[in-house]
């Protein structure tokens, strides 16, 4: 029997093979729960086919992996990093998938992930496909999840789910691995890809809390570096003057729940075009009691002028969010029809 004593004739595949028989079954267990099935089965294959290897191979395999182990120095991992040593050795197709895949929600299988996943978000998902569909992928779920999932759904739909449900036998693994296969290229994908932040977006939304001086200086410096950047920000930051986009009924619904004393400060800075705005959406009599309040006021700081607008511009963003107004981007499908 042939035993194997040349540590430069292990390939890569060998080296791993080598260190997951050594290491024992309690800690190779462990290595084989962190792979995919595609990993175990090469890793396998090699480990089936190494043949007897020397303890001195051992050992020098060891040493040179402890070597190698200890001179890499501290380690930083980010998703950025990873990518970065990814696109070294795969396609960038590989590479996006697999990044899509693991910036999605946290969990090592497809329903350990599905459990991190919204429950609107998944039923918003699930309501488009076939209920027999959306019957196995709940039957895979906790129930305290699938029971959430099913209140978001159509109510008609959801009960066509249930009907399936309740006569579902076992399910054939091909037909989950389907829909396991479906639910990863499919949503996760998706899913990962609008989680993912545009880094002009968040810069967009730290200058909107900036106060006027230091926005105006930070954008003016910005400009200078670099114009493109500065213009794509500027685009997307949600102002106080942009309260001109909301319709009427936008307007009044922000008026009701606007602290009065914060919209007279906040009213005090602005343009005519605004100040008009919320003047014509009042009562006569609130106006003119608005009027005459913000003339008693006297001067006030800038500081106080843009903390009170920038308080309204967060309301009006919470309102948007709870879709109680609608802040119009100006495209044609924002026009409305009356």
């Amino acid at each position: 029997m042939r035993v194997r004593e040349d540590y430069r004739s292990l390939a890569g595949p060998e080296k791993a093979a080598v260190m997951m028989l050594a290491i024992g079954e309690e800690y190779a267990v462990k290595l084989f729960d962190l792979m995919d099935d595609e990993e175990i089965r090469e890793l396998s294959q090699t480990m089936a086919n190494l043949g007897t290897i020397s303890s001195n191979l051992v050992e020098r395999l060891f040493i040179d992996f402890a070597e190698q182990l200890s001179s890499t120095g501290s380690l930083v991992g980010s998703y950025e990093s990873t990518e970065r040593l990814l696109s070294k050795v795969l396609s960038d197709d590989r590479v996006g998938t697999i990044m899509e895949e693991i910036r999605g929600p946290a969990g090592r299988t497809m329903w350990d992930k599905l459990a991190n996943v919204n429950e609107v978000v998944l039923a918003n998902y699930l309501k488009n496909e076939y209920p027999q569909t959306v019957a196995v992928v709940l039957s895979k779920i906790k129930s305290d999840h699938a029971s959430r999932v099913l209140a978001a759904l159509p109510e008609s739909f959801t009960m066509e789910v249930i009907m399936r449900m309740l006569r579902m036998e076992a399910v054939q693994k091909e037909v989950l691995d389907d829909v396991e296969r479906t639910l990863r290229t499919e949503f996760m994908t998706n899913l990962a890809r609008t989680a993912r932040r545009d880094s002009h977006e968040m810069m967009a939304e730290i200058f909107n809390n900036l106060d006027r001086n230091t926005e105006n200086r930070f954008m003016t410096l910005l400009e200078e570096r670099n114009r493109d950047s500065a213009e794509r920000i500027k685009a997307l930051m949600f102002t106080f003057e942009d309260l001109q986009k909301l319709d009427p009924a936008g307007v009044q619904a922000l008026l009701r729940a606007v602290d009065k004393d914060k919209l007279s400060i906040a009213l005090k800075g602005a343009s005519e075009q605004i100040k008009e705005l919320f003047f014509g959406n009042m009562s006569e009599r609130a106006a003119k009691i608005l009027r005459e309040d913000m003339a008693a006021m006297g001067p006030v700081r800038l500081k106080d002028v843009d903390e009170a607008q920038m308080e309204m511009v967060n309301l009006a963003k919470d309102l948007a969010a709870k879709g109680e107004i609608v802040i119009s981007e100006g495209g044609a499908e924002d026009e409305l029809i009356y």
